[in-house]
């Protein structure tokens, strides 16, 4: 019988492992990663994850020690790809508010910034533990405060930044739970009058450019 190759699921150009070598740390995370968006939590199962990875339930000891670990590993990885992207993309440097709130877009055009499936699996997971519900608390509390010192850094009062920042948040976060099927022309169309709404300043055509090619680059892969 051929042996079954396991694709590192994060990096496609990698050489695929086969027979009895171990998988990684970073596979057992990935195929549970992917378990959790499509599936649910509860679908989050060492033997599942193993007969995926084509190999026993072992190897999953090399690197986790239960469940519980994984679980905790999975919240781990899902605030440093979602949380982290957020504030590092608010903190960058803009001339202007509106170029500064185009970084924060970027976020959600790249698939590879923002998770946007990963962020609404934990977010039904928190429906059902309490403390992964803290977890998305502090996640939300975080990413609205950086979004908040973005609007401050550009002359905006705390309470204005605040509200503002959270309009921003909240509006961006509903988009997505609407499971919109706008055709990119149309987002992008809308974008100048975004901009104008949340800062109440218009924005360069050069900056609208910039976004623009961006997004369409990300629409293309």
């Amino acid at each position: 019988m051929a042996e079954r190759p396991i694709l590192h699921r994060d990096d496609p150009q990698k050489a695929p492992l086969v027979g009895h070598v171990k998988v990684t740390r970073e596979d057992w995370l990935n195929v549970a990663r992917d378990i959790l968006v499509s599936d649910g939590v509860a679908e989050v199962k060492v033997l599942a994850i193993g007969e995926r990875l084509g190999v026993s339930r072992s190897s999953f000891y090399w690197y986790f020690k239960s469940r519980k670990d994984l679980l905790n590993a999975l919240l781990d990885d899902w605030e440093g790809r979602n949380t982290a992207v957020i504030e590092a993309h608010c903190a960058l440097d803009a001339e202007t508010i509106t170029e500064a709130v185009c970084n924060f877009f970027r976020c959600f055009f790249d698939p590879e910034l923002f998770d946007q499936g990963l962020d609404f699996a934990v977010r039904e997971w928190s429906r059902r533990d309490g403390k992964v519900r803290k977890r998305i608390d502090l996640a939300d509390s975080a990413r609205i405060s950086a979004i908040t010192a973005m609007f401050e850094r550009h002359g905006f009062t705390q309470y204005e930044a605040d509200v503002r920042a959270r309009i921003l948040y909240f509006m961006q976060l509903g988009y997505h739970a609407l499971d919109q099927a706008e055709p990119l022309r149309d987002r992008l169309a809308r974008t100048e009058g975004y901009l104008l709404g949340f800062t109440g300043q218009p924005p360069r055509q050069s900056e609208l450019e910039a976004l623009f090619a961006f997004a369409r680059e990300k629409a293309r892969r």
